[in-house]
């Protein structure tokens, strides 16, 4: 014989002789018991054996219906045992997940879900990368990346996460009292503001609209900072005006703590998206991810 049997073939006849019976090994397989007769005696002319002694009352192995069954029984097991835990390791949540994104949206978006992230799916290693820097996600070996849209090359898929973000202009009412309340984002000008920098050594210039269209201000800085964290504590201090996500000030603007100004000015909310390479299978952990950012 040159040919191996097929593994149904095989799984059929073993089902026969664990049950010592056509129609029982039939139910158990979803077919007729003519169809997996016929199956076993394929088999037999196949192997030139016979391997079962077949009365009107009852199914027995022959001696190499024996050999066959006791060889065959664990290997059908171990086929269906790694088939089995390839399929629940595609459904399982497990493994390193490694994100990039800027500090903010490792702020607003993932701080808030981490603690029910690891409550649900806590065989995942989560490595959150906070870099303010426009990275090469596959170069850094990551799984995905979050950034706004306009910041996305377009052999990513992106999926928006979280609520759109509002930037706003921002000031203490101690700074106010001192220095006057700008009308125009121009007045920025001589006002002490709170610079943003990046890593780069590059400010951020802030943004505005006047009739539909964008256009930005590169504001004076006695003061330039990194992190929306530090940002927030010297606006708090009185010693500027920011221009911050409104999120992560809300409570000191409804407080009166921080008081908005220029709002009149300032352009629509920006989406954050959670984008990843098209080409690479999606691994479950972010899949989940995905989920409970957009729940």
């Amino acid at each position: 014989m040159n040919k191996i049997p097929d593994l149904n073939v095989l799984a059929a006849f073993a089902a026969v002789a664990r049950h010592q019976s056509f129609r029982k090994a039939a139910e158990e397989r979803g077919v007729s018991a003519s169809a997996l007769s016929h199956t076993v005696r394929g088999l037999e002319e196949q192997m030139n054996q016979r391997l079962l002694n077949r009365t009107t009352r009852s199914v027995t192995l022959t001696a190499a219906g024996e050999q066959l069954f006791a060889q065959i029984v664990p290997s059908i097991a171990a086929i269906h045992q790694a088939v089995n835990d390839l399929e629940n390791s595609g459904r399982a949540v497990y493994g390193t997940l490694r994100l990039n994104m800027p500090h903010s949206a490792a702020q607003l978006l993932i701080a808030p879900i981490l603690s029910d992230y690891h409550r649900l799916y806590p065989a995942v290693r989560l490595e959150i990368i906070a870099d303010d820097r426009l990275t090469d996600i596959v170069r850094q070996g990551c799984d995905a990346g979050i950034r706004f849209g306009q910041s996305l090359q377009p052999e990513m898929i992106a999926v928006a996460v979280g609520n759109a973000q509002q930037f706003s202009v921002v000031a203490s009412a101690d700074y106010l009292r001192r220095y006057g309340e700008p009308e125009v984002p121009e007045a920025l000008l001589s006002h002490r503001c709170i610079g943003r920098v990046f890593p780069s050594g590059k400010c951020y210039q802030w943004e505005f609209l006047r009739d539909g269209r964008v256009f930005t201000v590169a504001v004076p800085g006695h003061l330039a900072l990194s992190h929306e964290s530090m940002i927030r504590s010297q606006v708090l201090e009185g010693n500027g005006i920011a221009y911050v996500y409104r999120s992560l000030i809300e409570d000191e603007i409804n407080s009166g703590t921080l008081q908005e100004i220029l709002t009149a000015w300032l352009p629509p909310p920006e989406q954050f998206y959670l984008y990843y390479y098209g080409r690479r299978q999606v691994p479950a952990a972010l899949k989940k991810l995905i989920e409970l950012l957009r729940a």
